[in-house]
């Protein structure tokens, strides 16, 4: 009895999994899960953790073994998505920014998404000029420390705080100005509010950027947000289609393709080419999400889409979520009290803020107690050009060079006179900083120095490691389509036989079937085989017709 107890425990043991996910705030939600548990299961627990009703905007990231994103689908198995074993370590993010985000119904809402395009603002995806980064972070500041009071920021305060990846001395003292003198009153959730609006009218609001090569080679990223499809290069725009020219997206391997219809029945295609093929499904995916979700008017129109054509089936493909006018329709039936929020608000210098300026900052900067101290932590430099800010490189604990938490994919914030910025590097199809890279993978800090500290190394023995685990799906996939053909083929074959047979026995007088019917082939098929089965199949159809009036009777 005690062993079968014991046993039994041991077998529940095994069907539960840990799992950790990391907020917007950078607190840790954990808990227990069944290993058969859905992603939807996950996700409602967060929510109602949160207090969040508008919940269809987030989504949960995860990083798989080889370093690629995903977005936890809700609808499978959490343990079958992860490709390894527990624990687990995600993250709620946006996954869907909301095109007005004054028009969500509550502030908890609002405030998630402030912090999620605030982190997008620090990490270098939110592209905006020098005049707009000043206001943005006064934004942030006024959000985080409240009004200016001398007696409790010193000369320099707003250095505390880390809002770009670079940024100059002349920058800090704009942003302190504007924070001083025209701020002033303005509540938490009114600098958010404000901070957002701003935000919504740039055009990299809600960008996500996938790195990719165009058709020359030349580096790009695309990007979906609640507009269209876009693609940068360097810090401009070069291309952008909205959601109704979108007709449709497609990958094949490392390819992708935009098909669209402009002005003019103008019918363009748009090609890139992914790093990997893991990293294109993932761009293909996203696509297809973001368009069913901003597109359609309501999710009974959404289909299942194929990646490719009739005979190789490839990758099949369906949002299974609610589209945003069912969102915002669903939002407005909400009546409840606002539920609290508790902001991280810096109210001394000492607080941490939620991104605070990492040691041995800019002039001035100084390591409150509560600031980060890890091998990626580098200072922060004042440059001097101007206003513009560039993406630079820190050296790891063991002098080789790594990246670092300020080498955005995306410099930010771009000149005044559009001066050209240099790309920072990228992982694996991963287009976040290494910084949201170690939160989602839940790896621990020293392994992460080592592994990024040996990239380039790792990058030159790439040719020697085995098959990863993409590839190898890759072929399986490749011979699950050439056994398709083959059965295709040979079904097509059968079915024209069975037509030339039916032609050749039918009474039809025609040159070529008179030609067949004479042959010694077909004289000895047609005894010894067709007839045999005509007059079996004639007795059974008789039986049949026999028994059944039998029985009506």
């Amino acid at each position: 009895m005690l062993s079968r107890l014991m046993s039994s425990s041991i077998r529940s043991l095994d069907r539960e999994c840990n799992c950790t996910v990391r907020l917007l705030d950078d607190s840790e939600y954990t808990c227990t899960i069944q290993r058969d548990a859905k992603g939807q299961y996950l996700f409602d627990l967060i929510c109602h953790h949160l207090n969040l009703l508008e919940k269809d905007y987030f989504g949960i990231r995860y990083v798989d073994p080889d370093k690629q994103r995903h977005w936890l689908e809700f609808t499978k198995s959490i343990a079958k998505q992860m490709k390894s074993q527990p624990p687990f370590t995600m993250c709620l993010r946006v996954k869907f920014y909301p095109p007005d985000p004054a028009a969500l119904k509550e502030e908890i809402t609002r405030y998630l998404v402030f912090l999620q395009v605030k982190r997008d603002l620090y990490h270098g995806r939110l592209l905006c000029k020098t005049s707009d980064a000043a206001l943005l972070a006064a934004y942030i500041l006024q959000a985080e420390i409240g009004d200016y009071d001398p007696g409790k920021h010193p000369e320099g305060y707003s250095s505390k705080f880390q809002f770009f990846p670079k940024h100059s001395e002349k920058l800090e003292r704009r942003i302190a100005e504007i924070h001083k003198t025209e701020l002033i009153g303005q509540t938490p959730e009114t600098s958010e509010l404000n901070f957002l609006q701003k935000a919504q009218m740039l055009e990299t609001y809600g960008v996500d950027p996938h790195p990719c090569k165009d058709v020359s080679g030349n580096p790009a990223f695309l990007a979906f947000t609640p507009f269209g499809f876009t693609v940068l290069q360097g810090n401009r725009r070069v291309h952008f289609l909205k959601w109704e020219e979108v007709t449709k997206l497609k990958f094949e391997a490392k390819t992708f393709h935009i098909y669209a219809n402009q002005k003019e029945d103008k019918k363009i295609i748009l090609t890139y080419f992914a790093p990997t093929p893991e990293a294109c499904k993932h761009l293909w995916k996203c696509g297809v999400e973001n368009q069913a979700f901003y597109k359609l008017e309501k999710s009974s129109q959404v289909r299942t889409v194929s990646s490719s054509n009739l005979f190789f089936k490839g990758s099949r493909f369906r949002y299974s979520g609610k589209v945003a006018k069912e969102v915002m329709e669903q939002s407005a039936k909400i009546k409840r009290d606002p539920p609290e929020i508790h902001r991280l608000l810096g109210k001394a210098l000492g607080v941490l803020p939620l991104f605070p300026a990492l040691p041995g900052g800019s002039s001035n900067s100084g390591s409150g107690p509560g600031l980060r101290q890890d091998a990626h932590s580098t200072p922060v430099r004042s440059v001097s050009h101007g206003d513009s800010f560039m993406p630079s490189r820190s050296q790891s604990m063991d002098g080789s060079e790594a990246s670092t938490p300020s080498d955005s994919v995306l410099p930010t914030p771009v000149a005044e006179h559009g001066m050209e910025m240099p790309l920072a590097r990228h992982l694996n199809g991963a287009p976040c900083s290494i910084d949201e890279e170690e939160s989602e993978a839940g790896t621990s800090k020293e392994g992460q120095a080592t592994e990024f500290g040996h990239s380039r190394r790792e990058q030159r023995m790439v040719k020697s490691r085995p098959a990863t685990s993409s590839e190898v799906e890759e072929l399986n996939k490749f011979i699950l389509s050439v056994l398709r053909l083959f059965l295709v083929t040979i079904g097509l074959l059968f079915a024209l036989l069975l037509l030339l047979i039916m032609l050749t026995e039918s009474d039809l007088d025609i040159a070529f079937l008179r030609d067949i019917r004479k042959t010694p082939e077909f004289q000895q098929f047609h005894f010894e085989y067709f007839c045999p089965l005509r007059r079996w199949f004639a007795c059974k159809l008789r039986w049949m017709g026999g028994f059944l009036v039998s029985e009506a009777k």
